[in-house]
């Protein structure tokens, strides 16, 4: 029966390891043709010279299509002016319409959102003023009393007829 061998021992020549006072021994010499130096990596060999002609291009076909038509910058600035300042996308909504027809550009549906959603929060907001104002001089004209609310909610509901 043979002992199994150690995985962590150096491999047979390089030497024992320090065991306080000596020093190790140096490891065997290369195989002869390994001393030699090898060629640094610079010019390719003959025959590889420039890529040929159309290399790093795009194939036909890929890419824009050549009529691409830009976009209308005002129209993007109406829908985003949607979120914001609504009154000012209503109005950059018809300009980038009049320039799209004339011009040919696309985001013509960008411009038509800015209109309608501009116009749509206009008309929302008038409405809120004048429902704010019929609500405030509609509690103005009722007597109340708000030591008690409960009672001057029956006496608001009674007088709406509910």
């Amino acid at each position: 029966m043979s002992t199994p061998q150690d995985p962590y021992a150096p491999p047979p020549g390089w030497g024992t390891p320090p065991t306080g006072g000596g020093a190790p021994t140096p490891p065997p010499a290369q195989p002869s043709g390994w001393d030699q130096k090898q060629p640094a990596y610079g010019a390719p060999p003959p025959g590889y010279g420039q890529p040929p002609p159309g290399w790093g291009q795009q194939p036909p076909g890929w890419g824009p299509p050549g009529g691409a038509r830009p976009t209308n910058t005002l129209a993007i600035v109406s829908l985003v002016l949607i979120f914001t300042i609504t009154p000012v996308a209503l109005v950059t909504g018809i300009i980038a319409r009049r320039q799209i027809r004339e011009t040919g550009e696309a985001g013509d549906g960008m411009a038509l959102a800015g209109i309608i959603c501009g116009a749509v929060s206009i008309v929302l907001g008038i409405l809120m003023i004048v429902g704010f104002i019929l609500l405030f001089s509609f509690a103005s004209t009722v007597e109340s009393d708000f030591s008690e609310p409960v009672e001057f909610g029956l006496r608001l509901l009674a007088r709406w007829g509910a």
